[in-house]
């Protein structure tokens, strides 16, 4: 995978967490999502493309806030969606959990 992301921050901590799930999801009463992303500029929880809401997306349209990270449990890889490219960075802190 390649970190040629022009998005990425000087500093890679992640920022707080704001829920424990998607954050649409939850506010609809759903918990159907499928896999969950980490927005790195807000620290918003939205859930992937294969899940019905599709809100990890939505949240980059309307913010344009492009680098989010999985927050599966032992995934470590970065997606950039203005760039389209997904990779790893060695050493980056590890993302917050529930």
């Amino acid at each position: 995978m390649s970190n040629d992301c022009s998005h990425l921050p000087p500093d890679l901590t992640p920022p707080p967490l704001t829920a424990s799930g998607c954050e649409a999801c939850l506010a609809a009463g759903k918990r159907d999502w499928v896999h969950l992303r980490f927005c790195q500029t807000c620290g918003r929880i939205g859930c992937c493309d294969n899940s019905p809401g599709k809100h990890a997306t939505a949240h980059y349209q309307q913010t344009g806030h492009a680098l989010i990270r999985s927050f599966e449990p032992g995934e470590e890889w970065f997606w950039c969606y203005a760039d389209e490219i997904a990779f790893e960075i060695a050493g980056a802190p590890q993302a917050p959990s529930y």
